[in-house]
């Protein structure tokens, strides 16, 4: 089941849309303004944002600049009346990747959705999230509630594999196994520490990133 965004402040249509594409494999998740959907979007990221021109809090193309700004590949299909063609310029100026004139048909909407997919891929695999930390594994570059993070290669190496295993506990000796041995870089126990404490403060100490004593370390949600 694919992850879908559906920025949209009448509830008819958007309650329409998300019936139609959840039984079509889809979970989607409506958001009634963008202040909202860009805290959602700081948390997880999509597999495509569907945003709605006019909103209560403002236009859809300022949520498409600040998306753009971190998650480049993130698919968006703006939704915009008939006739608005200076909408459909902005919204494509501003990185969109398709629109789609209101009133729609459920079906045309489902294939533009599909057709995007196809053309852009999974982009939500390329990033992997934790309550506001976001990596983007095309560009080894990591984000912190939208501000990027410079980290050091180990840094960068030890927490793409915690990433990579959300939800899970590792423990110490596996984590040097694959962060550091696997590369040949033999190093002692205390390596990780002085690592991870690094990692810790260049992430404002993040209240996912979990030690579990006698054993080892954890990332999970807790939003």
């Amino acid at each position: 089941m694919r992850d879908l965004y559906y920025i949209e402040d009448d509830w008819d249509i958007a309650s329409s849309v998300k019936e139609y594409l959840e039984v079509r494999n889809f979970k989607v998740t409506i958001f009634t303004t963008l202040a909202e959907a860009k805290q959602y979007l700081k948390e997880h990221v999509p597999a495509c944002v569907l945003l709605d021109w006019n909103m209560p809090d403002g236009r859809g193309d300022s949520l498409c600049r600040w998306i753009r700004g971190s998650w480049k590949e993130l698919p968006i299909i703006f939704l915009t009346v008939r006739g608005d063609s200076a909408d459909i310029v902005s919204g494509f100026r501003n990185g969109a990747d398709d629109y789609v004139v209101k009133p729609f048909e459920l079906e045309i909407l489902y294939s533009r959705i599909l057709a995007v997919l196809r053309r852009t891929g999974n982009a939500a695999e390329q990033y992997l999230s934790c309550d506001g930390i976001v990596i983007d594994q095309n560009r080894h570059t990591v984000f912190c509630h939208s501000e990027e993070i410079s980290l050091s290669a180990a840094e960068y190496q030890l927490l793409l594999y915690l990433m990579q295993n959300k939800g899970r506990t590792l423990t110490r000796e596996k984590i040097l196994e694959q962060v550091w041995d696997a590369n040949g870089n033999y190093v002692n126990n205390n390596t990780l520490t002085v690592t991870l404490k690094r990692l810790r403060d260049k992430l404002s100490q993040p209240a996912c990133l979990k030690t579990v004593r006698s054993v080892g370390y954890r990332m999970e949600d807790t939003i």
